[in-house]
């Protein structure tokens, strides 16, 4: 491993090609958890940011390098907040992306447009060891409203249901680049990449 490696405090396959393609330019090496011998954290937190802290602090305890962790999830009006830090595993312990997205569906029924809308939260954690006083947090959302049936093939998650008004399709259909730009995860780590540098 090399000083600029990390490790993500997630083995979530789309997570990782998003991050590895979003640090490619500053010659960071993103490193899955899984490829250390990390196991999932107990995501024990009642918010974005207690999971987020949670699971950096759990990967560089076990593997003694920097760690970043993303929890992020769907907000829905219409839900009081659902799915929320639940996103992932919105229809139990078998979920998978397509029974939460199902369920999603299936609990929107009826309502309108007007009464769908949603956004997306990601909060990032960049912890340098685990005992690290100050972690970097960083904060972003991504405002659209769910559809009522799902569009396009890129991405994951409830990406096939989110509809983005100024980009006149879902998040599923976006070219990747640009949501690498534009997505809550985009911007968060914008924000953290800035921090970063402030910070070394």
């Amino acid at each position: 491993m090399t000083s600029n490696t990390i490790v993500l405090a997630s083995n979530n396959q789309g997570k990782l090609k998003e991050f590895q393609a979003l640090f490619s330019p500053l010659a960071i090496d993103i490193k899955p958890q899984r490829e250390l011998g990390v196991e999932d954290a107990d995501e024990t937190g009642l918010s974005f940011v207690e999971n987020a802290i949670i699971k950096a602090r759990h990967a560089c305890a076990i593997t003694g390098m920097p760690a970043i962790s993303d929890d992020s999830g769907l907000e829905v009006d219409a839900l009081d907040g659902a799915p929320g830090i639940y996103s992932a595993r919105f229809s139990g312990a078998e979920a998978t992306d397509q029974k939460n997205n199902a369920l999603l569906l299936e609990k929107l029924t009826g309502l309108e447009d007007s009464q769908r809308s949603a956004r997306f939260h990601c909060v990032l954690v960049y912890m340098r060891h685990a005992k690290d006083p100050t972690p970097l947090i960083c904060h972003a959302s991504w405002e659209g409203r769910i559809l009522h049936e799902a569009r396009g093939e890129q991405g994951f998650g409830y990406d096939p249901l989110f509809w983005l008004e100024e980009q006149q399709c879902s998040s599923a259909e976006l070219d990747r680049s640009l949501k690498n730009k534009i997505s809550h995860r985009g911007q968060a780590l914008a924000l953290l990449m800035r921090a970063m540098e402030e910070k070394r």
